[in-house]
């Protein structure tokens, strides 16, 4: 049984590895008892609970503009946040997990692996990042590249003309869960599909809505992974 902590407990991907948990003992930290932000609650809660594993889910996400219009905040979270978690890990000689995104590559051409340049599409995607330069500095650690949807879509409409490798959050969960072993950087994600396609298998009242009509943060046209590293591990 491994012990884990979890940071952004109260997050929806937090809450899905808790329902997918069968084997571990979770550790699940909202922000309000856990702020990555600040090193001596981090330094409290490791040296206190002793864990193997530290996933980081914890990270400001959307409204995806707030990293335009509040970039201080964007660093503070993603990249000191997440360096905080590194250091804290490297000195109590814990594996780390770091939630990252498909929107680190250039979401251009699709079909990313691992291997492939990054050139990040928006700027919440280059606080992911930088909050990787720090976890690939530490050798005890994994990167996950995901396509995260949640389940159900909280939109009225979905975008039609761009493709991604959606996945929804309860099946990422328990594939996070496979892979507590492994190290480096995977991407995990679903088929190469529209968003609009992808939630309309579920949802057939979903309606589509174009790159064009975005107008508050960059997208890419094409994000699409190439998961067939994570397929071999998963014997999927």
């Amino acid at each position: 049984m491994k012990k884990i902590i979890i940071s952004g407990g109260e997050g929806s991907l937090a809450r899905e590895i808790i329902k997918a948990n069968k084997d571990n003992k979770l550790y699940p930290l909202s922000k309000k008892y856990l702020d990555v932000t600040n090193p001596i609650q981090l330094d409290t809660f490791m040296s206190n609970l002793k864990p193997n594993i530290f996933i980081h889910t914890g990270a400001l996400t959307r409204p995806m503009d707030k990293h335009i219009n509040y970039p201080d905040i964007s660093i503070k979270s993603n990249i000191i946040g997440t360096s905080n978690v590194v250091l804290s890990c490297l000195k109590y000689n814990v594996k780390l997990i770091y939630i990252s995104t498909d929107y680190v590559y250039p979401c251009v051409n699709g079909n990313y692996s691992e291997k492939d340049a990054l050139l990040p599409v928006n700027e919440y995607a280059w606080s992911k990042l930088g909050g990787e330069c720090a976890v690939k500095l530490y050798k005890n650690s994994l990167i996950l590249r995901m396509a995260l949807c949640q389940k159900p879509f909280p939109h009225p409409k979905a975008l039609a003309d761009i493709t991604k490798s959606y996945i929804y959050m309860d099946k990422a969960a328990g594939i996070i869960l496979n892979l507590l072993n492994e190290t480096g950087i995977i991407n995990v994600g679903g088929e190469s599909k529209s968003p609009y396609e992808f939630i309309k298998s579920d949802n057939p009242k979903i309606q589509k809505i174009f790159l064009k009509d975005v107008k508050n943060v960059k997208m890419g046209k094409n994000s699409s992974l190439n998961i067939s590293k994570m397929k071999k591990i998963l014997n999927d």
